[in-house]
């Protein structure tokens, strides 16, 4: 069975009624999952996981994306998390016996079909990328939402799909194709912001640090803690226990101690290699969010 993960992140995680409004356009869609969503205040940002074949995983991410383009409004979205637009990435896995290529096919037509329909200009990224500078994400939202505008008015910054002309409610949306991704988070029992940072810029690759991780860090404002916010490109190579016991170490060092972990969406197995979810102080994690149990549901079904 081809089975394709698509994670879209939209930018809105303080209004749990806009939050329910979109899962249940994915809860319409019975010849699709969805495995998890969760939605965070301060980063302002909601992250939804669903599985499915790809036509009908199509179809119901268009009509979940057109929910959050109706709810959200980017001249009034502030968050702790980089962003470009509303609907914000749409990042789509190949899984069981779907090829890179599969996923590739799937992101560029929902790309096209997205900009058709709701006119929102699109970067493709990852795998799908059209443009060499625009194979890492990160570079890709460079700027952020505020400096879109300009953005895109450049050659270099220009959209795939979509003219110079700027959106400023729905901003513009990153689409792509990557390999598994875990996304966690460690919260410091501080808020020492500046270590947090601290933190970031030791453990990332692109600072020396951890391989396949990218990391920084963040003030969570509605708590007064810091946090060390990460996404883990390549678990099977730097599981999270390494992750997990150098954040615990640099944070010794300036006398702090970890509050607690938590995952963003869902986790190979392969990632716990060496721990438990209790040794690294994970919060509210079940078997459901391990990607096998969804895997297995849909071999079933």
């Amino acid at each position: 069975m081809k089975i394709i993960e698509c994670v879209p992140n939209f930018s809105e995680g303080r209004d749990p009624q806009k939050i329910s409004s979109i899962a249940a356009v994915f809860k319409s869609f019975p010849k699709v999952r969805l495995a998890d969503f969760s939605g965070d205040a301060d980063h302002n940002r909601s992250v939804f996981t669903f599985l499915g074949e790809s036509e009908p995983l199509l179809e119901a991410a268009l009509a979940a994306c057109g929910k959050a383009l109706e709810l959200i409004d980017m001249r009034k979205q502030i968050g702790a998390h980089p962003r470009l637009g509303a609907v914000d990435v749409v990042p789509f896995i190949p899984l069981g016996r779907a090829k890179m290529k599969d996923a590739v096919n799937l992101a560029h037509a929902f790309g096209q079909k997205f900009y058709e329909r709701f006119g929102v200009p699109v970067y493709f990224y990852g795998f799908a990328a059209k443009k060499d500078q625009h194979t890492e994400l990160p570079d890709v939202r460079r700027g952020g939402y505020e400096g879109l505008a300009d953005k895109m008015s450049s050659a270099k910054g220009s959209p795939d799909l979509g003219g110079e002309e700027f959106n400023s409610r729905a901003g513009a949306t990153v689409v792509g194709v990557r390999d598994i991704l875990v996304a966690y988070n460690i919260n410091l029992a501080s808020d020492d912001f500046l270590l947090a940072r601290h933190i970031a810029s030791r453990i990332r690759e692109k600072g020396g640090g951890l391989k396949h991780l990218r990391a920084i860090g963040v003030m969570l404002k509605g708590r007064a803690i810091a946090q060390v916010s990460m996404n883990l490109t390549n678990c099977k190579e730097t599981s999270l226990k390494i992750v997990y016991d150098r954040v615990k170490e640099l944070a010794a060092e300036g006398g702090v101690q970890i509050l607690e972990s938590e995952l963003i969406g869902l986790a190979p197995r392969c990632a716990f290699a060496g721990t438990t979810p209790e040794d690294l102080q994970l919060k509210d994690f079940n078997e459901h969010r391990l990607l096998e149990t969804h895997l297995k549901y849909l071999s079933r079904s």
